[in-house]
């Protein structure tokens, strides 16, 4: 099994939190890159939370990278439907 990417991501009140990273997309015409991810402690019982961010990485380093909300309805249905593919490959 592969290992997967981890990051951590603060909340507003600067508590970190530990994600596990499903995947990564670029979209071309835009030049804006996305990142979807899980929490990594998680209960497997419970329905899975998944997070979604458009990001830019800081000073062309791919260790530090910004993290932005999606705002608009275009860019969340480009996420659903990467999200949908992902789950999709990963079932088969």
């Amino acid at each position: 099994m592969d290992e997967k990417e981890r990051i951590i991501i603060p909340d507003e009140s600067g508590e970190e939190h530990l994600f596990d990273v499903l995947f990564t997309f670029d979209v071309d015409h835009t030049e804006k890159s996305y990142l979807v991810a899980v929490p990594a402690e998680q209960d497997e019982e419970e329905e899975v939370e998944v997070f979604a961010f458009r990001f830019e990485e800081t000073d062309g380093d791919p260790d530090d990278l910004t993290l932005y909300q999606i705002e608009t309805d275009e860019e969340w249905k480009m996420v659903e439907e990467m999200l949908a593919t992902f789950t999709e490959e990963e079932q088969e």
